[in-house]
């Protein structure tokens, strides 16, 4: 992944992107990643095993596109060079196999909030990432990533609950860190430059790599479809439609046109997401905590995205080279 000698990414992808296309597709992972803590939650308490119940939601989803894309312009549209399909699977192993797995599997202790809290410090790792290969962000940039931080840690505090086994919020901690390299790096792996088709190759090999992980680990033996109740199912299939389909595809739009710091601002708004729909869908109490960390949080999405539209800007369109 990286250079021989130090390197400064660039922040942004080869294709020309309107600000209103970004800003759409921000606010899509949003508002959708922010519930699919909630979803991924019903679905490994569903009987679901998380690696091979992650599995069927990113392959389905990537049947379901690839079949999209043939239909609309041709099969030809598939196909990718060598380099591309080696760059889509270390994107979809780091990403989803590694990072959305460590999700899965964690969420069979980790509580939801506690999760939101540990992903929300992606931007963190973006930042470390960011310096170690040679740049330096803005004082404005780090000031609103700590605020942010600190936001959602209140955010994810407020429950008290202290369920969480260390092993599990380990992997969960690597899993960030995966999706943070993966995240980073993305745009200088060669990538299909049609990010939907990146997008299909990207799920068939990281979902792949799920169910291997998931044999290895024994799950198949933990599998019984009957046991699977109906809010399980409805459950996944928002995963694959909503999750996987809609923010995955809009995320990796993301990766390919605009700033990575302004990307990374997903995970401090995603626990403000998930704790309205718990107050919403299942009468969570919202207190005045969580409420002051939802305004932090806020405060320092606003900070981040602040800093780099000075540094880079989105609107009128992103043009900068692909590395």
């Amino acid at each position: 992944m990286a250079a021989s000698a130090p390197a400064v990414l660039p922040e942004t992808g080869t294709r020309q992107a309107s600000a209103a296309m970004i800003w759409s597709a921000l606010a899509v992972v949003y508002v959708v990643w922010g519930s699919t803590y909630l979803a991924i939650r019903v679905v490994v308490e569903a009987h679901i095993p998380p690696m091979l119940g992650m599995a069927a939601r990113f392959l389905v989803a990537a049947v379901l596109l690839a079949a999209f894309l043939a239909l609309k312009s041709g099969p030809g549209r598939l196909r990718v060079s060598g380099r591309e399909l080696l760059g889509s699977a270390v994107v979809g192993l780091l990403l989803l196999a590694f990072g959305n797995g460590a999700v899965a599997i964690a969420e069979q202790t980790v509580p939801s909030g506690l999760a939101a809290l540990l992903v929300a410090a992606v931007p963190l790792w973006l930042m470390l990432l960011r310096v170690g290969g040679g740049e330096r962000p803005r004082p404005l940039t780090w000031l609103g990533v700590l605020i942010g931080f600190a936001g959602a840690a209140l955010l994810s505090l407020s429950g008290g609950d202290t369920s969480a086994k260390p092993l599990s919020v380990a992997i969960l901690v690597l899993g960030t860190i995966s999706w943070a390299v993966g995240s980073r790096y993305s745009p200088r792996l060669g990538l299909p430059k049609d990010p939907l088709v990146a997008t299909v190759y990207e799920m068939v090999i990281g979902g792949t790599a799920m169910v291997l992980i998931g044999v290895l680990r024994g799950e198949p033996g933990r599998l019984h479809v009957g046991a699977i109740d109906t809010s399980g199912w409805i459950a996944l299939a928002y995963l694959v439609a909503f999750g996987s389909l809609l923010a995955y595809t809009a995320y990796s739009y993301l990766l390919a046109n605009a700033p990575i710091s302004l990307i990374g601002t997903y995970a401090y708004v995603n626990p403000v997401v998930a704790v309205f729909l718990g107050w919403l869908i299942l009468s969570e109490h919202v207190t005045a905590k969580i409420l002051l960390g939802g305004a932090v949080v806020v405060l320092g999405v606003a900070l981040v995205v602040t800093a780099e539209r000075r540094r880079t800007p989105v609107a009128p369109a992103v043009t900068a080279p692909r590395d």
